[in-house]
């Protein structure tokens, strides 16, 4: 935008432009970062010479939408339904998505109450399979739930299947949702998420790039998953076919340098086969919320570490363990014997022979040593008492 402009004129340019170019069209991009938007609608409205970078083909479809487009009913309509646009330079617009460069979008329809800038600053995207398995809508809702219940945004997309689970997980958690939409957001998609999508509006946001009642289609789906990557801190996948939708979402954020990472699923699962191969060239396993948050958290927010259950045998000395695990399983065995075993003295042997007959674990047989029944059976349990 030059001195000159007018942000009143700017504004309305950049909703004139949301109704005729693409979101995600990069030559769209360029002609606003270059001339600034009003100027750029000035040109769509008058017709002549395309700009540089299209063919006189798409100028044309440009031309075309370009007299159908109402920017003034546009905003009546928005305002109508409760919804407002943000642009690059309002107060709220999450500079995060510059990182997109002419792919930024032109300004994005926000439905719901809070602060879309501040929201993002704390912000993880869960994405992932439609048609997922029962293992999938549990590791997305009870991961998304975590996250909420630490304070962080669930970012998604509202479609069926993981990205509803991450949403419901986090409302069912009393925490922050926002679903990016890749149809005006007065206009719910899929229409089996309305009620879903309208929750969302009122205990979050809805958000997307394309003015009212525009629907969506296969490339605006493709193009959404650019903003929740560019919006978040890190992407988590769970469930992820080879040729997913969700997979483009973790590129994107590979490219703009988010954290990326992936929930394991069954290694003879196809849905979780994409995944799979993201793990294994570029993303971070992740299991819970604690470890997503060790990634895109700040300094110290570490996971806790993760070990089996202690057992007794876990507290006994070294010099005791080695003991125990010297002894016969199955005879008694003389004190000088266990002692060449556990490589020390009789007299240390001994010692330690004694502390364990006072915690269970063996007893004396004339002048040899023996475990007792109840480490004979840990043995026969497979939990050997070493």
């Amino acid at each position: 935008m030059t001195a000159a402009t007018d942000p009143d004129e700017e504004r309305l340019a950049r909703v004139f432009l949301a109704r005729v170019v693409e979101p995600g069209d990069e030559a769209g991009g360029q002609w606003v970062r270059e001339r600034g938007a009003a100027e750029v609608a000035r040109r769509l409205r008058d017709g002549g010479e395309p700009l540089p970078g299209v063919t006189a083909r798409k100028w044309a479809g440009l031309l075309a939408r370009a007299a159908r487009a109402e920017p003034e009913r546009d905003l009546a309509v928005a305002r109508d339904a409760g919804v407002r646009f943000v642009c690059p330079g309002d107060v709220e617009w999450p500079r995060p998505l510059d990182d997109l460069g002419d792919a930024r979008p032109l300004g994005l329809w926000v439905r719901g109450g809070p602060s879309l800038r501040m929201w993002a600053l704390r912000s993880v995207a869960v994405v992932g399979a439609r048609a997922c398995t029962e293992y999938g809508a549990h590791m997305a809702l009870t991961l998304a739930a975590g996250l909420a219940e630490r304070g962080w945004v669930v970012v998604s997309g509202g479609a069926y299947g993981v990205d509803g689970a991450a949403h419901r997980g986090a409302l069912g958690a009393g925490g922050a949702t926002v679903a990016v939409l890749a149809c005006g957001v007065d206009r719910p998609y899929p229409r089996g998420h309305t009620e879903l999508i309208g929750r969302i509006a009122a205990q979050g946001l809805v958000v997307g790039e394309l003015p009212p009642g525009d629907h969506p289609t296969p490339s605006r789906f493709v193009q959404r998953n650019r903003v929740i990557a560019a919006l978040t801190r890190g992407t988590v996948v769970v469930e992820a076919a080879h040729r997913s939708g969700s997979l483009v979402t973790a590129r994107a954020a590979l490219r703009l340098g988010r954290h990326t990472m992936g929930v394991p699923g069954p290694a003879t699962s196809a849905l979780s086969a994409g995944v799979h191969e993201l793990l294994r060239q570029e993303a971070v396993l992740v299991t819970d919320a604690a470890e997503v948050i060790e990634l895109v958290g700040d300094m110290g927010e570490l996971a806790p570490e993760r070990h089996g259950p202690v057992l007794p045998r876990d507290l006994l000395h070294a010099g005791a363990r080695r003991v125990l695990a010297a002894l016969p399983g199955h005879r008694a065995a003389a004190a000088d014997e266990i002692a060449r075993e556990a490589w020390t003295t009789p007299d240390d042997a001994i010692a330690r022979l004694y502390e364990l007959r006072a915690l269970g674990y063996v007893e004396r047989h004339g002048d040899g040593w023996k475990l007792t029944r109840q480490a004979m059976l840990s043995v026969r349990g497979g939990r050997h008492p070493c």
